[in-house]
């Protein structure tokens, strides 16, 4: 009886340790193409305990016996499996819901959907948006897919024409940041000097980036200082490169504007001008990408290049209510209405290695890109100003065009672009669940200036070509990260820390001596249409920053999101600054979340603002004079009152939700407010009544000059709205999509200097009521997108709607015009200075395509098929341009363009 006893004792004795043995579970995570899920969630069910997978997908972890796991991962549906001592293989499936919505901008935890991240952010898939469109290059895609993403198309002004700066959110463009594959891209070393939109501003070239090479582009909409650099001021725009391996993409398309209405050629051999229904603005555009996969541990490298060519475009108003002379206003012919021409080539990889054994990756990615250019400056009359022209000019056909017996001369400016870019990196585990990441990035932008068909007034007319000069900027940025997923604490916790070092150089050369200087003191000084760069611009100037962060997110509870960013950066030039940033979500419901953030944020003045300099010519109201704009420690600067720079400083506020009330729809709405007090931008233009500046104006031979300041305080207010419905159903397809933006800015304060407050006249050219108008007109606002696509079979037919609404700037018009205009000061040969709007309008595009097979698709149709146009300015009741050196000629470059219908036809290759 006793054995019988003991032996029922020993087996529960042995049955209670086995079920409280503990075993060590190895496995990896792997989507269905069999690679590693970085991020996946792995939890025992009915406990506490837990981990998440590594950047192989790996994972281990110690549970009871028999134990069963909740594996899950944003994108993927949830998947339990029975736990067991040998290695797991665990394979999730695609999510419908939410794999076209992960982002990884703007944490540095695992990816989340964009529904449920705190803060909006867009997620834009290159290859379904860039193929529908006449649109052949990524800034305009991007334009009219993201609400508050805007750019304008400038024209006749200089290198704006070939530089499209885009801004979010109604700021400058150098107050967005931009990555590729999560490391900061350098800035172009342009200076938009013209312009409604970025005045004073550098940026990033999107354009420099073939399109082939970018999987999506994620947009974060709200202040990143903290999280990425102080800079991040208006959000953060992500390009993720490609990786895919063993498929050949291949696509090609063409497209060209039919403008009937406002094509206008002028045939120099016709002595005349004449109104043409022929497409111009032809565009060709060719882009490839295919990847290799290297070893066995899913290494691969991936292969992008673009080719883009694009012609001209000719309008001009042809409103007979306007003069005398044919429809043509008087002197106010300009060849240079319309886009200059551009032909551009780039090449991008993007690679990995895993290293074999180790739970480390070696990366790089880079490319380079040139671009060629060529763009009108205005249009000179012989029978005007007789010193700007040597002589024998008259009778060369190379310098001149002859209408209605009237002679003119049109400069022509050339640019040569060329922009390169590398990054390479390690990244691995440290310990068991420490991820840490090492890289450096490298960028450099140089940009080169050409004068043709052109002359030197004071050297005489034999010489035709002239070198400008230009400047160059580079980048250099050196990161390294340190993130940990620690899911026992609450729901879990991510915690990131990271250093930064950068290094910023920016040069500006001179042009040759002839494109500058001055050989007889009767002419003109310098090349027609774009003096070049002289000795006394030329700059070569340099400064670091170190960085220092740390970021944190907090699952506090499965419905409850925290995150809370903290960093310290310090500039060689302008000292030390620290940024903040409080980001929270909740899930009111299962399908509703309220987000919400506030942040903080400091900008230095970039090297560009800080050390530009330059002599350009000015038109305004038909007179074309020089414009001297000089640098911040300069003489003329100082003499004129200007104090030195400072940093911008801003407070970005946000508050939205995010609904999901059936499986197919999302709708998101965000509310923003920025403050940022010190913008730099670019004065207003300072003359010889200023009695300091007199004497250097007239040394320097130029008649007005302008200046970088800290001019003023301005306060942004707006709302994002985002609805978003997707249906599939046997072989048939259909997409809704409207995007909303609305937008406006104050003027708080203008930060007018004490030597200058006491007069008018001097408060109106430190930044008058013309500059006030140009930054309030950075971004419409209002700005409206609905997209409806169908697809049947192999048949897809879609239409896109885009309204901008109105905006007024202030602008020179020429009052010699028909009919006659009250001059304000009773004298018919003055400009005026009056209210140009511009008001709502809508741009329908239509789209189809065809797919033959598999492996080839055909695209075809035309955006803004119904050949809308701006409206033209108004001055004192009667229609016309406002012929200053911020306009593209009859219309001012506002966002939705003057060129009219474009129509397209693109073919795409899979194999």
């Amino acid at each position: 009886m006793k054995k019988r006893l003991l032996s029922v004792l020993f087996v529960l004795f042995m049955l209670s340790i086995t079920s409280f043995a503990q075993i060590i579970v190895k496995g990896k995570v792997v989507t269905a193409k069999g690679e590693g899920l970085i991020g996946a969630s792995i939890k025992e069910k009915g406990s506490n305990k837990g981990t998440s997978s590594d950047l192989n997908g790996d994972f281990q972890i110690s549970v009871s016996n028999n134990a069963i796991l909740i594996v899950s991962a944003v994108g993927y549906a949830p998947k339990e499996v029975q736990a067991n001592s040998s290695q797991l293989t665990i394979t999730l499936t695609e999510s419908a819901e939410n794999l076209t919505d992960l982002v990884v901008v703007g944490t540095r935890g695992k990816a989340r959907s964009s529904i449920l991240t705190p803060v909006p952010v867009d997620v834009i898939r290159i290859n379904q948006v860039n193929m529908p469109t006449a649109k052949m290059d990524l800034t305009s895609i991007l334009n009219s897919a993201s609400p508050s993403f805007n750019f304008n198309k400038q024209s006749g002004s200089d290198g704006a024409d070939q530089i499209d700066l885009a801004t979010l959110r109604g700021l400058g463009p150098d107050q967005t940041l931009v990555l590729v594959n999560g490391k900061r891209r350098h800035q172009t070393a342009f200076v938009a000097v013209f312009g409604t939109r970025g005045r004073g501003n550098s940026g990033t070239d999107l354009n420099a980036i073939p399109e082939s090479s970018i999987d999506r582009v994620e947009i974060l909409r709200d202040g990143a200082s903290a999280q990425y650099g102080s800079d991040a001021i208006a959000g953060v725009i992500n390009l993720i490169l490609k990786k895919d391996v063993g498929t050949l993409s291949f696509n090609t398309g063409y497209s060209g504007y039919y403008d009937p209405k406002f094509n206008t050629h002028y045939g120099k051999e016709l002595g005349q001008y004449r109104h043409s229904g022929a497409i111009d603005g032809n565009a060709l555009s060719v882009g490839a990408n295919y990847g290799v996969a290297l070893g066995k541990n899913n290494g691969f490298i991936n292969f992008s290049g673009n080719f883009f060519k694009n012609g001209k475009t000719f309008r001009q108003n042809l409103n007979t209510d306007l003069s005398t002379k044919d429809g043509l206003p008087i002197n106010t012919v300009r060849r240079s209405t319309g886009d200059g021409s551009v032909t551009s080539g780039g090449l991008m990889y993007n690679m990995e290695i895993p290293i074999a054994n180790t739970k480390t990756i070696i990366y790089s990615f880079g490319g380079g890109n040139a671009k060629s250019s060529e763009a009108y400056a205005y249009t000179r009359n012989f029978s005007e100003r007789p010193e700007r022209f040597p002589d024998g000019v008259i009778g060369n056909p190379i310098l001149q065009t002859t209408i209605d017996g009237e002679t003119y001369f049109d400069p022509i400016i050339q640019t040569k672009i060329q922009d390169i870019s590398f990054a390479a990196g390690i990244k691995g585990i440290w310990g068991k669940d420490w991820n840490w990441d090492l890289s450096n990035t490298l960028g450099r932008n140089n940009f080169h200036f050409y004068g043709d068909q052109t002359f030197n007034a004071s050297l005489g007319a034999g010489k035709t070509h002239f070198d400008d000069g230009g400047f160059s900027f580079l980048q250099n940025t050196v990161n390294f990260n340190l993130s940990k997923v620690i899911p026992t604490v609450a729901s879990g916790l991510n915690l990131a820390f990271g250093l930064e070092h950068r290094y910023e150089a920016y040069e500006i050369f001179a042009g040759e001596p002839d494109s500058y200087a001055n050989y007889n003191a009767d002419k003109a000084t310098g090349a027609q249409g774009f003096p070049g760069y002289q000795p006394a611009d030329e700059v070569n100037a340099n400064r670091s920053n170190v960085a220092a962060y740390v970021d944190a997110e907090l699952d506090a509870t499965d419905k409850w999101l925290l995150g809370v960013a903290v960093r310290a950066e310090n500039y060689s030039d302008f000292g030390f600054t620290s940024n903040y940033k409080f980001a929270t979500r909740y899930k009111l419901t299962n399908n509703f979340n309220v987000r919400g953030s506030l942040s903080t944020g400091f900008r230095a003045p970039s090297l560009q603002q800080i050390n530009f300099s330059n002599t350009f010519t000015n038109v305004q109201g038909g007179n074309v004079f020089e414009v001297k704009i000089a640098p911040n420690y300069s003489p003329i600067t100082k003499a004129a009152g200007i104090p030195d720079l400072k940093q911008e400083k801003s407070v970005n506020a946000s508050l939205g939700f995010s609904w999901k009330p059936v499986s197919n729809v999302t709708v998101t709405l965000d509310g923003y407010r920025i403050n940022i007090k010190d913008r730099v931008v670019l004065s207003g233009q300072f003359d010889e009544s200023i009695p300091a500046l007199k004497p250097i104006l007239n040394q320097l031979n130029v008649t007005q000059a302008q200046f970088f300041a800290n001019a003023v305080n301005t306060t942004n207010y707006g709302l994002d709205l985002v609805v978003d419905y997707n249906k599939k159903f046997d072989n048939k397809s259909i997409r809704v999509l409207f995007t909303g933006n609305l937008n406006r800015l104050n003027i708080d304060q203008i930060n007018i200097p004490s030597v200058l407050s006491g007069s008018y006249e001097n408060q109106q050219a430190f930044f008058s009521d013309r500059e006030q108008a140009y930054i309030k007109a950075s971004a419409p606002p209002v700005k409206l997108g609905l997209n409806l696509d169908y697809g049947f079979g192999n048949w897809m037919v879609g239409t896109h709607f885009l309204y901008y609404g109105k905006i007024s700037i202030l602008g020179y018009g020429y009052e010699n015009t028909y009919p006659p205009l009250v001059a304000l000061d009773n004298d018919p040969n003055t400009t005026v200075l009056e209210q140009f709007n511009y008001s709502g309008k809508m741009v329908s595009d239509l789209y189809g395509s065809y797919k033959f097979s598999k492996r080839v698709t055909v695209f075809f149709g035309a955006d803004n098929v119904f050949n809308v146009h701006p409206d033209l300015g108004y001055v004192q009741g009667a229609k016309l341009s406002a012929y200053d050196g911020e306009t593209g000629g009859a219309w001012d470059a506002v966002q939705m363009g003057f060129n009219g219908r474009r129509l397209f036809t693109k073919l795409a290759f899979n194999f």
